[in-house]
């Protein structure tokens, strides 16, 4: 029997089903902590700053969210290490170590825009385990683990059957280094937009991955994310039936910030497509000054 991305990474932890299930439950009511403090945020910013790119915001609210998740964590788990956007990390990181983005998609939560996150992955040696997605503008919680499934809220759900390009609906995003070179998503999104029902822009990589997991979209692949913005999301793909690689249908590294993921036919069809995909010049899209392909 084939062992799926999460199942190896439980079982080389050596994770029972009592502690997977517990581990599970702990991700959820921490990230619906998370959401809930984020509601409590929402239309009502007191700070709004950039990080330096442009784009690249936090909040009072990010801060305050990860503030209640890493109290909840630290109590119940003590023992796990964490990688979190806005403090860092603390712990040894290549052991049992939870994986928080406390507001996925800060820049619509500042504008307003009612779509982001709190989100919350376990992962071991860098290979995702299990994960929870608060959604609270929508009152929906993504979460499950190897051996309990996978759920929106009590719902199980699972990725699509939706095996060809043609009829399929995918999402992807850009990362805050499109500005500065030439590998920056840019002619994937043409491409696919012209071989698809349609390709959407959600702006927060988790609930993308969540729309995936739970069959709302097709498939997904961007670039130049961060372990907080993919571990709980690939978790939840892998545990709905997809399949998760990078660009090349590779082996799926947390570190590179590349995904492809969609369930097992249409992921190895986006993988084809990819490889004939060749990025625009910067006099295409109005920036003639951008040369570098970045790395």
């Amino acid at each position: 029997m084939v062992l799926s991305l999460t199942q190896q990474a439980a079982e080389q932890a050596n994770l029972n089903a009592k502690q997977l299930e517990q581990l599970a439950q702990i991700a959820k009511s921490s990230a619906e902590r998370g959401g809930q403090e984020l509601m409590r945020h929402y239309g009502r910013l007191s700070t709004v700053e950039s990080k330096g790119r442009a784009g690249d915001l936090v909040t009072n609210a990010d801060l305050a969210a990860e503030a209640i998740v890493l109290e909840a964590l630290r109590n119940e788990t003590p023992e796990i290490a964490i990688l979190a956007e806005e403090s860092g990390s603390e712990g040894e990181q290549d052991g049992l170590r939870w994986c928080i983005d406390p507001l996925d998609g800060t820049t619509n939560f500042a504008h307003g825009y009612p779509f982001f996150a709190t989100s919350i992955g376990l992962t071991f040696r860098q290979q995702p385990i299990l994960g929870a997605i608060c959604v609270p503008f929508l009152g929906e919680t993504f979460w499950g683990a190897p051996g309990l499934g996978v759920f929106c809220n009590a719902k199980p759900i699972r990725t699509t059957d939706c095996c060809n390009l043609a009829d399929s609906l995918l999402v992807t995003g850009f990362a805050y280094d499109r500005h500065t070179r030439l590998d920056n998503n840019y002619a994937e999104f043409c491409w696919f937009t012209h071989r698809t029902h349609g390709v959407r822009r959600g702006g927060a990589a988790a609930v993308d991955l969540a729309f995936v997991a739970a069959g709302r979209q097709d498939g997904y692949w961007e670039r130049g994310l961060s372990p907080w913005d993919l571990a709980a999301g690939v978790a939840l793909v892998d545990l709905a039936g997809g399949s998760i690689s990078g660009y090349r249908g590779e082996a799926f590294d947390l570190c590179s910030g590349r995904v492809v993921a969609a369930n097992p036919m249409l992921h190895a069809l986006m993988i084809q497509e990819l490889a004939q995909i060749k990025p625009l010049r910067g006099d295409d899209f109005g920036a003639p000054e951008i040369t570098a392909m970045g790395s």
